[in-house]
Formats: structure tokens, C-alpha cells, sequence
């Protein structure tokens, strides 16, 4: 079947600016309980402090690992730096 420019059924794009879903979406909302706040409060705080302990730990590796390519590169420039001016 072929629509028309003068169609009367709303289009795909139409659909979504009138807010025709919107309804599909309050279904899957969770009723809001208190005692499952506070558990999954309790919860979102615990991952947050072990996300933040890990956060530190990936700091300060990346830290000492930088040092040591830097460490390196000036170790290796100086390599090659000794080695073409003692062949000459």
C-alpha cells in the first residue's frame, strides 16, 4: 500500500512530537518505596565508594607508569646521544 503526500495518518517523525509513547514509558516505572530507597541508597553508596577507592588506585598507576616512560625515553635519547657522538 502507498501513502500519499496527503496522507492523514501521522508519520513516523509526527508520532514522537505529539507524545503518543509516552504513556508505554510510565509503565515501566517502579513504584517508589521507602524501604527500597534506602537499601538501594545504601547500595549506590557502597559502589560509589569502592568505584572511588579504584578510581584512586588507577590514578596513582598511571601516575607511576608515566614516570617510568619518561624515566626511559631520557634513559634511551641519552643511549643514542652517547652512541653517535663516540662513533665520530
Amino acid at each position: 500500500m502507498r501513502c500519499s503526500m496527503g496522507s492523514k495518518t501521522n508519520t513516523w517523525s509526527d508520532q514522537w512530537g505529539t507524545g503518543v509513547f509516552n504513556n508505554e514509558e510510565n509503565d515501566y516505572e517502579k513504584p517508589n518505596n521507602k524501604s527500597n530507597n534506602s537499601s538501594s541508597n545504601k547500595k549506590m553508596e557502597q559502589v560509589k565508594a569502592a568505584a572511588s577507592t579504584g578510581l584512586v588506585k588507577a590514578k596513582s598507576v598511571a601516575i607511576v607508569g608515566a614516570h617510568k616512560v619518561k624515566k626511559g625515553t631520557s634513559t634511551g635519547f641519552k643511549w643514542i646521544k652517547n652512541k653517535c657522538s663516540s662513533s665520530k
